[in-house]
């Protein structure tokens, strides 16, 4: 109950930062991704669905772009944003990470940017987006990992939630769970140098795999 309340709590400053020009996300998935015309793709976290709309321009009219996320503020603002911009092949959609509304193998590419410390079940994550993607598709995802356990009195702690460490895992079990949704063969394509978050480091990266 603590956790869902912590979760609540960050939607809702999020949904009020929908219209303010910060930025809530870590890494720069999208400068990796090699988006390529006619591919499905979607961004988990979608925000204001600035990457969205980006994938959708490069995939180009036979391709198509989907932005998920669970604030209500910032699907709001994302699809005001796709309206803007007369974007026609993409679409936001409000759905939990654990629960992905995509046909098994339907993605060409996922990426993120430090959202999936945020789900409470990150296995089922992962195991989602294996789903998703179809043979050879690839995730390209930005995230923290803790260099040690997070303290239990982080875990639902709304500032530290808000500045995506208090969900962090370590290295070892985030790999543990890429392993368990199939993803073997990892690319690392940044890797920050240890930072601190109150009593403990985390590192920022971005990483890639691509499904068998």
């Amino acid at each position: 109950m603590q956790v869902n309340s912590a979760v609540k709590a960050i939607n809702v400053r999020y949904s009020e930062l929908a219209e303010e020009s910060c930025c809530l996300s870590c890494g720069g998935a999208i400068n990796h991704a090699g988006v390529e015309s006619g591919e499905i793709c979607a961004d988990l976290g979608s925000g204001r669905g600035l990457d969205v709309i980006k994938m959708a321009q490069a995939v180009g009219a036979e391709g198509r772009a989907y932005g998920i996320d669970v604030s209500e503020g910032m699907i709001r603002k994302a699809r005001k944003n796709i309206d803007k911009f007369d974007v026609m092949n993409a679409e936001i959609i409000q759905s939990a990470l654990e629960s992905l509304p995509f046909k098994d193998g339907e993605l060409d590419l996922i990426i993120s940017n430090c959202t999936i410390n945020h789900a409470e079940d990150k296995r089922a994550v992962w195991m989602e987006i294996a789903r998703s993607l179809k043979s050879g598709g690839r995730f390209v995802v930005s995230d923290i990992y803790s260099m040690e356990e997070v303290p239990e009195k982080y875990r639902n702690d709304p500032e530290a939630v808000a500045e995506c460490w208090a969900g962090s895992v370590t290295r070892d079990e985030y790999l543990d769970q890429l392993a368990g949704a199939g993803f073997g063969n990892l690319d690392i394509l940044e890797e920050s140098a240890p930072y601190e978050k109150a009593q403990i480091q985390c590192v920022s990266w971005t990483i890639r795999a691509y499904k068998a």
